[in-house]
Order: structure tokens, then sequence, then C-alpha cells
């Protein structure tokens, strides 16, 4: 786990802004170290409210020497490209990071701790997010079935859509219902940012829910866990929804979308069908024709971070008359419809699944 007192920079070279840069938005809006600068040439003299939806004056600087002179310690791979391996390109900057005295935390495919191993001095470390820890967890059993808990699924329309920000505003939203919540974490930024959690995607297929099993059964004694969700049943190259349902037996899901979009993002051939037809395949899959707990969606988390204040009332409008469920954009508004929608829905659920 990252000291929180130990002072960051994000690495988001030629990025930041944009989608790819999720991971360092994520730790700008949620994490809990300082970050002293965003490391991207591109962009370098601007803040990060230049560049993005945050009320932040992070500075953006050009290289790795500028942020380490304004105190940062520790660098983070806050960007990633496509299929999440490293560039040839940014090697030549990790080596100076590690020898001028930094640690890296790395949220890539591609593993670094055995890349600079014999460079690092005491003290130094590299932190690989995407390296399972422990033994290989055994074959999902549907154990958490059993458990006398709420469990939420963020589920979504598509990749990149908003999933752990939602879990996280959510889970914020439980505790201060005062309700004794917790956030799973189930991808590298999640893990980031709580110091615990499963990388989903660097799990091998046959152990993916059995390691979604573990985690929730770990989590048993908390009263709500909200289960950081990954991928989406409408996307063809995705594959970690399913593990999410059947690891967790979730009782409730919030359903994840973006306003306006029609066709997934990077797929425009594959359409969007109305979030009724969505909803309706997500509570099918979960519930497995009754073999398994019958999680419902109760509430949308409608991502409008594209729209003006006006339109995006009109969008949450418009979804809720859609879809007959309360919706919400938890960055926009919080996620206190959404956290109403979880507990109002606590004791009927507890019933059905008893």
């Amino acid at each position: 786990m990252l000291d929180p007192t130990r002072p960051i920079a994000l690495f988001a070279e030629a990025t930041m802004g944009s989608l790819n840069a999720k991971m360092a938005e994520g730790i700008l809006r949620y994490g809990r170290n300082p970050v002293v600068a965003v490391i991207d040439s591109t962009q370098a003299g601007k803040r990060v409210r230049d560049l993005c939806a945050l009320d932040s004056d992070v500075p953006v600087v050009a290289t790795v020497n500028m942020a380490q002179k304004m105190g940062a310690e520790v660098l983070v791979l806050g960007t990633a490209p496509s299929g999440g391996r490293l560039p040839q390109a940014w090697v030549a900057v990790l080596e100076q990071a590690i020898a001028g005295g930094m640690s890296l935390v790395n949220g890539m495919h591609d593993r670094l701790q055995p890349m600079f191993a014999d460079k690092l001095r005491v003290g130094q470390w590299v932190w690989d997010l995407r390296v399972p820890q422990g033994d290989a967890p055994p074959i999902a059993m549907g154990r958490a079935a059993k458990l006398g808990n709420t469990r939420v699924l963020m589920v979504g329309t598509d990749m990149a859509i908003g999933k752990m920000t939602a879990g996280l505003e959510l889970t914020r939203s439980l505790q201060a219902l005062g309700r004794d919540a917790a956030f799973l974490a189930t991808g590298q930024t999640g893990i980031a940012i709580t110091g615990r959690g499963i990388p989903l995607d660097a799990i091998r297929v046959d152990h993916a829910g059995g390691a979604v099993e573990r985690m929730v059964l770990e989590a048993a004694d908390q009263e709500i866990v909200v289960i950081e969700g990954q991928g989406s049943l409408l996307h063809p190259g995705s594959t970690a929804t399913l593990p999410l349902m059947r690891g967790s037996c979730a009782t409730h899901m919030i359903l994840c979308h973006r306003a306006g979009m029609e066709t997934l993002d990077e797929l425009d051939t594959v359409r969007i069908p109305p979030l009724p037809d969505v909803i309706a395949l997500n509570e099918a899959v979960a519930r497995a024709a009754g073999a398994l707990t019958p999680a419902k969606v109760v509430a949308i988390a409608l991502n409008t971070s594209r729209l003006s204040q006006t339109d995006a009332f009109a969008a949450l409008k418009a979804v809720e008359d859609e879809t007959g469920l309360p919706a919400s954009d938890p960055v926009r508004q919080g996620a206190g419809v959404l956290a109403q929608a979880v507990t109002g829905a606590i004791p009927a659920m507890g019933q059905a699944g008893s």
C-alpha cells in the first residue's frame, strides 16, 4: 500500500484530458496522496483544470526532473496506452525517475519490478498493480450467496463509462448515511486509490470469479459492499462482467451509462440497446435462470460530463422516464439518490434472496 503522506507525480504524457488518462484523473479526484504535478510535455504550463472537468490547480510540467524538484517522491503511471503495454519511449523516463530516487506505481500489464530490481536503492520500490497477490484463488462456487449483507455491483453499457467513479461516490454517500459500506476495487486505478483489491483483468479466466468471490467473502462483515465494475456485457471484447456477477452473487446493481451514447465508444458498429433492454439483460445473466441471486438494477448512474447543466437535467429526467428508475450523475450531483435506491431496496431484496 502506498504511504498516503508521500508526494506523487502523475505521468500522463500526451494524454492528460483524454480517456486514456482516466487513472490520473481518478487519483486526482479520489487519491489520498498529495499530487505535486502531472507530467505531460504536450500540455506543460497549464493546470489540470484547463484540461479536464476537475477543479484542480495541480500544475502540468514537462519532465520528471521538474516534478521531482517540486517534491515528488513517487511516479505513478497515470495513463494506459491501447493494450496496456509499456511504450519503449517511456523506458528512458522511468530510468530517469529510478536514478533520481523515485519509486514507481505501475498500472500497466508489463511488469516493471523485474526490469528495475537491480537498480533500486534502499527504500525504493516498484508496485506493479496488475500482479495478482497470494495463491491462485479457488474456482467460484456461489459461496457469497449465503452472506447476509448487501452486495452492489456496478455494471455498464460500455467500458470506461464511469463505473469506478460511481462506485466510489456511492460508497461515500452510503457512509454519509451512517451505513457500514466498503468499496471493493477490481482494477488498477481503484487499487491505487484504496490500497487493496484485485487486478481482475490480470487473473486467468477460470479463476476470475473465484478471485471476486474470495474478496467478497473477506468483506463479509461489512453491511454493504460496493463492487467496482469492469467491462460490459454489450462489448464483444469484454469478459469481465460475468466473473463479477458470479463471484459476488450481487443483490443489487447500478447501471452506469453516458448520456447521449448510442454506440460503444470504440466500436461504432455496436449499437447500445434501449436501457430497459440493457437492464433486463444484466438482471437475466446475474440471475442465471434462477440458479443464482436475483440481483436487480435499482438505479442509473448517468455520466453527463459532456452536457451543459440544463441538458444534463433533461437527460436525467429522460432516463428516469425511460427506465422507471431513479437516476443521478454522481459527480455532478453526488450519489445520494443512488444510495437511497440501494438502502430502500435492501429489505425487499433481503427477503427475495432468503
